[in-house]
């Protein structure tokens, strides 16, 4: 046990200190110069080529600073798991990749990292392999990934033999060239960001990591598809044709809106949190594909703004998400459970733990004084005043994507009251949520740091305001940015709205009520101490409060049509007497559609497959120098 202490603690100070590290040089590119660097040495006839600028390192520093919090919390989670020598020592690993994908300089550096960066993760999602869960979490992931590395591999071999190697260097591309590496990469990308439909690993993988690991990979992991995406398809190529502005506008609505339903009627804390992954990437989408359409249309300033909340809000999902991810590895680790159902009671008995997912879940809301409150509130500003000027693309589109970003506000609200009210509130409706205990300080402390960032993003984004600045600098977008000062301002637009009011009106009104309702208090006589009225009852019990299936149950019976809920009731009856009900069980089964239809098929076929190609290992040396030779006369006629 104390040998799993002392590797717990140099694991997660190895994990804090290279995420520190990485965010100060993420910082020295987005305020420095340029920084280059090639090791010619390290990897035989390619070399490594690391170039650092300002969009490099505005990606360093939001993965450094979820590895700085989830370092700190690995100390005393690692600790009370036990875990092996394994993941402590793939944990610090895993960080290292993460921080080398944003600063590869060259097509194949960025791939041999995209790659390290998948296969350290996948060990880490196995880190519980004895339970059937995770080795199932993990094969979907290992396919999902690897399908979307193929095609990553093949837009990247084509931009690289037609433009360079060197992502500064690359020359001009045509048209079906550019076409060609926009879709290919595109889908690379969205399979590790978790867009729809390559979402499928993430509500797997997630909830079945360890709990640091899911904020890694929730907050970090997966923003680095949003970082390929704005390098690849926005930054090299350029701007394009208006329909690649259009598939990302509708591939990131489409993301949102089923990644939030999914999660409203989620009963898996984890699980919830993981959809709302794909709700939120899915938003950030939708900006940079508004970003692009508008700024393709002469609509700039509003562009700048789409541009600005899709940043602003990769910000505040690194934050929020790393927190609720943190808090329900704290949850887990004090009950074993992720089962909102059987949770329920932990304000008492977990306060700070509560606080902090209550931070985290306000900010996941869209809520004023909420991390992701700003962010939504300058996208939905951008559709809003885009200027249509007889454009009928954007007098049709800008108004659907409004309602796209309000239903999915609307149902994230749904989705974080049910997983803070009855998560946290209420009555436990288990003994292990009743025997709960409040979370070790190195636990507490990694989540205070994504708390403070929520804090900071709710009530002064302007702080971000420099660092947004340099990153839009470099992006090909001509209009002003808004300044994210005391009030946010939007130029040329009638717009503008100050955080930092809203949190002081609030506080002041919070003190006003607390203040007039001691002085009424004093003035009234004691009250007299009497028990709850109980509807009759001569107590209350769990059985009498919602629980997580039947808050979400009017949402499940309003879109059906997507969720196709599996239900069935079982009545017992009392033998002998078939009149006499003895039990009545309720049983719901919400589905991934998409899942179930598209990649079950792809499942069985690449295990088929597998079978096939084990047949052909015969153990004959003559017949794989057979499919050597094969390979080779292939090899030579495309090359031909």
């Amino acid at each position: 046990m104390q040998r799993n202490a002392l590797g717990s603690t140099l694991s997660g100070f190895a994990t804090a200190g290279v995420g520190a590290a990485g965010a100060g040089l993420g910082l020295a590119g987005v305020f420095g110069t340029v920084a280059e660097l090639r090791i010619d040495w390290l990897v035989p006839l390619l070399g490594v080529q690391l170039r650092i600028d300002a969009l490099s390192g505005f990606f360093m520093v939001l993965t450094g600073a979820v590895a700085v919090a989830a370092g700190l919390y690995w100390i005393g989670y690692a600790r009370h798991e036990n875990y092996r020598a394994l993941p402590l020592v793939t944990l610090p690993l895993f960080v290292v990749t993460l921080l080398a994908v944003p600063a590869a300089g060259s097509v194949t550096t960025f791939l041999l990292t995209w790659e390290l960066m998948a296969l350290t993760s996948l060990v880490l999602v196995l880190t519980d392999q004895q339970r059937s869960e995770v080795r199932s979490a993990a094969l979907i992931y290992a396919v999902m990934t690897q399908l979307g590395f193929v095609t990553l591999l093949l837009g990247m071999v084509v931009l690289a033999a037609r433009g360079g190697d060197d992502f500064a260097g690359i020359g001009p591309l045509s048209e079906p060239v550019r076409n060609t590496v926009f879709v290919l990469t595109l889908i690379g990308f969205g399979s590790k960001a978790g867009l729809l439909p390559l979402h499928a690993w993430l509500p797997r993988a997630h909830p079945e990591a360890p709990s640091p690991v899911s904020a890694l990979l929730s907050a970090a992991m997966v923003n680095l598809g949003i970082y390929g995406i704005i390098r690849i398809d926005l930054q090299i190529l350029g701007h394009g044709p208006r329909w690649w502005g259009l598939t990302l506008l509708i591939v990131g609505g489409a993301s949102a809106m089923y990644g939030v339903l999914q999660a409203s009627v989620a009963t898996d804390l984890k699980r919830l949190l993981a959809y709302s992954t794909t709700e939120n990437i899915g938003l950030i989408t939708l900006a940079l594909g508004a970003a692009a359409l508008l700024s393709g249309s002469g609509c700039h300033t509003a562009a700048a703004v789409a541009a600005v909340a899709a940043l602003l809000h990769l910000i505040a999902h690194a934050a929020f998400k790393s927190l609720g991810f943190l808090a329900a590895g704290s949850v887990l680790a004090a009950t074993g459970l992720r089962d909102l159902d059987r949770l329920g009671g932990l304000a008492r008995r977990m306060p700070g733990t509560t606080a902090l997912f209550g931070v985290a879940a306000l900010g996941a809301a869209g809520l004023p004084l909420g991390a992701g409150f700003v962010s939504e509130w300058l996208l939905i500003q951008s559709l809003m005043h885009a200027r249509a000027d007889n454009d009928i693309t954007i007098a049709l589109v800008t108004p659907l994507a409004v309602g796209a970003v309000a239903l999915t506000a609307g149902l994230g609200v749904a989705a974080m009251v049910k997983a803070f009210g009855i998560g946290f509130l209420a009555r436990p409706r288990s003994e292990a949520a009743e025997a709960a205990r409040e979370a070790p300080t190195a636990m507490l402390a990694g989540m205070t740091l994504p708390a403070l960032a929520c804090a900071v993003l709710a009530i002064a984004p302007g702080i971000f305001g420099p660092l947004l600045g340099r990153v839009l600098d470099i992006l090909p977008l001509t209009g002003e940015a808004p300044a994210l000062g005391t009030y946010l301002r939007i130029p040329g637009l009638d717009a503008s709205m100050s955080p930092g009011l809203l949190a002081a009106a609030l506080a002041t009104a919070v003190a006003v009520v607390l203040i007039g309702s001691r002085w009424h208090a004093r003035r009234r006589p004691a009250p007299a101490t009497v028990p709850l009225w109980a509807c009759g009852a001569t107590e209350l019990s769990p059985r009498m409060q919602y629980t997580a299936t039947s808050f979400a149950q009017p949402l499940q019976q309003v879109f059906d049509d997507v969720l196709h809920t599996d239900t069935a009731v079982e009545v017992t009856r009392q033998a002998p007497s078939s009149y006499i009900v003895e039990r009545i069980a309720y049983r719901a089964r919400v589905a991934d559609v998409i899942e179930d239809r598209w990649y079950a098929p792809v499942l069985r076929a690449v295990a088929d497959t597998a079978q096939l190609v084990r047949r052909a290992h015969t153990g004959s040396v003559h017949l794989y120098l057979a499919y050597g030779a094969i390979g080779v006369l292939i090899a030579m006629l495309v090359a031909r």
